[in-house]
């Protein structure tokens, strides 16, 4: 297969007025192209430590909650997209325990960087709602225009909302969700990402151009483009707990691409199942979990032989999507897109343990709280 590279950079703002100065999170490494010799590595920025001891997900291990989310209700959160509703989960009982209303065309359940509240995307209806993730409760949406998805900035100062139909990255105030700064893309349809070990690039995916961007998001512009071919459709995208590996599901090719995080070059491609879409690590940091919608199966892949260890079937067939790991590990929840319903399954041996009916068009469940200092955002990428 071909891969064409190439690279973009200094992409004109969008016509809107510039925000506060972004604080550093580390020495600039984006300005220009960087080179493999030139650029520190992942390991380097997150300290002197031999390359089988960094973990950036060291602090998502069970029983590490924030004394933030201590005292919240273990709840899980479905976003119904087609009904435009928001079903709440009782994970001890399995049963539903609230159902409310939200904007147009729900796509994910967002946990906030500073843990505090939970944002619903309503991409149709232009607005977040927030929920108190000590209640559960929804209060009043914010204006937010095309909020497919959302992320935060490592170091909390902006929220990065996923603009999928308008082709741009909004960069907005974490708490007001005021516009602060718009990078218009080279590619149609970012939907996910996640940032380098340092934190300051940001990969995302483009999934209606086949698309993969590498952005600065303090200045922000475009660091390099990656074509990964007209048959892709790039989904999901997870950082190696060693900070060296981007996984990057891809939905049309049936598998997830690995692409080196100090390079940005592509290394090869991991045929997983059909309709890879989302990824999930586990709670020791071995591996990751990647949801194939297209033929109701869960595969698991070792981050140590970087090849497929085991996969988890459902009985029957499902198209298992978006979802998170419960804060114990035990367990995988995931939402059944075009089936309406919730998949549980035990990770300790792969079953299905529950299947919760719920909305039409189930998306980008969160469950929470999970152990984390900060979220990511997403349905729960915490660090």
């Amino acid at each position: 297969m071909t891969v064409a590279l190439m690279i973009v950079g200094g992409y004109a703002l969008a016509g809107c007025a510039a925000g506060p100065p972004v604080p550093p999170v580390a020495p600039s490494r984006v300005t220009e192209a960087p080179t493999a010799s030139a650029r520190p590595s992942p390991q380097a920025s997150v300290g002197a430590k031999g390359r089988d001891q960094v973990d950036i997900y060291a602090a998502d291990r069970p029983g590490m909650l924030s004394p933030v989310v201590k005292g919240f209700r273990s709840l899980v959160y479905v976003p119904n997209s087609e009904s435009g509703t928001v079903d709440v989960i009782d994970p001890e009982t399995y049963r539903i325990v609230r159902h409310f209303t939200v904007g147009a065309l729900p796509q994910h359940v967002v946990p906030s960087w500073d843990l505090k509240t939970l944002w619903v995307n309503n991409n149709r209806g232009n607005s977040l709602t927030p929920i108190d993730p000590r209640t559960g409760r929804p209060g009043r949406p914010v204006p937010v225009e095309d909020p497919y998805n959302l992320y935060f900035s490592p170091d909390g100062t902006y929220a990065l909302v996923m603009a999928e139909r308008n082709n741009q990255l909004d960069l907005r105030d974490p708490h007001s969700m005021k516009l602060l700064r718009s990078l218009s893309l080279p590619c149609r349809g970012i939907n996910h990402g996640d940032f380098t070990a340092d934190g300051s690039v940001f990969l995302a995916s483009c999934e209606f151009s086949g698309d993969l961007v590498v952005l600065d998001w303090r200045t922000p512009s475009v660091i390099r483009h990656i074509h990964l071919g007209h048959m892709s459709m790039p989904q999901d995208v997870k950082l190696s707990p060693d900070g060296t590996v981007f996984y990057i599901a891809d939905m049309e090719r049936h598998g997830v691409w690995l692409v080196d995080a100090a390079t940005y070059e592509v290394m090869r491609f991991l045929p997983t199942g059909r309709g890879a879409h989302g990824l999930y690590v586990s709670r020791d940091s071995r591996h990751l979990y990647v949801s194939n919608r297209g033929e109701g199966s869960v595969s698991v892949v070792s981050f140590a032989k970087r090849k497929v260890a085991d996969v988890w079937r459902i009985p029957g067939g499902g198209s298992p999507d978006m979802g998170g790991v419960s804060a114990d590990g035990t367990k995988l929840w995931l939402s059944g897109r075009y089936h309406g319903v919730v998949y549980v399954f035990d990770t300790r041996d792969g079953r299905v343990v529950r299947t919760i009916r719920v909305g039409a068009g189930p998306h980008g469940l969160c469950v929470y709280p999970q152990p984390g200092r900060y979220s990511l955002g997403h349905t729960g990428v915490f660090r």
